[in-house]
């Protein structure tokens, strides 16, 4: 892993996914997470101060990050959390858990740099009890086609910037195809750039 990776990488994460309109969607998304709770993509820990906001807290959080350097970005907010939480480096692709072992699992702008976003999905899938819900928030492919072939254009150097962000992917299409019912879904852009910007979110469940 180069020094970019290492040094640079989690800092323009942070800062980028800490934005007021990210913010404001985890806000309404995440406090849905409720019981045994995974989270994937872990990062620097910005979804911490909203779960349990307004009701109850999870029982326990397991949250899952590839990057260790990232996560240490995340020590105040950890030690803030008035739950349990256990942190592991780990790939949202191989997820160390037994099967039906969560009650929802969180994404929050994580499946766009998943290498293998079907093997992850399908782990989720795994992972989630019959009755469980899956709560997402992810960007993805516009469906104007100006833009999408923006993204299209873009998107191989700005996985290189990005570690491996994917501008197009087609987020609610992915989830309903590895076996998710959507219950809930709002789509649109968020303030910035328009290719990168575009935004799926809400609740599904396994079929």
């Amino acid at each position: 892993m180069g020094l970019y990776a290492r040094h640079v990488l989690p800092k323009l994460i942070n800062m980028a996914c800490a934005q007021r309109p990210m913010s404001e969607v985890r806000a309404r998304l995440v406090p849905k997470a409720q019981g045994r709770v995974l989270e994937i993509g872990f990062g620097t820990g910005l979804n911490l101060p909203h779960y349990g906001a307004g009701d109850a807290a999870p029982e326990a959080l397991t949250a899952i990050e590839p990057s260790p350097d990232i996560v240490e970005l995340a020590s105040e907010r950890l030690g803030a959390a008035q739950f349990p939480v256990q942190v592991t480096t780990a790939s949202a692709e191989e997820i160390p858990a037994e099967d039906d072992a969560f009650d929802a699992v969180v994404s929050t702008w994580t499946l766009c740099s998943v290498p293998n976003v079907y093997r992850a999905l399908a782990e989720l899938r795994r992972v989630l009890k019959p009755r469980g819900r899956l709560i997402f928030a992810e960007h993805g492919a516009s469906p104007e086609r100006q833009w999408l072939n923006w993204q299209r254009r873009i998107e191989p150097a700005w996985k290189v910037i990005g570690g491996g962000c994917h501008l197009s992917r087609q987020v609610d299409q992915l989830i309903a195809a590895a076996g998710f019912r959507i219950n809930e879904l709002e789509t649109g852009y968020l303030p910035g750039p328009k290719f990168a910007t575009f935004t799926y979110r809400g609740v599904a469940a396994p079929r």
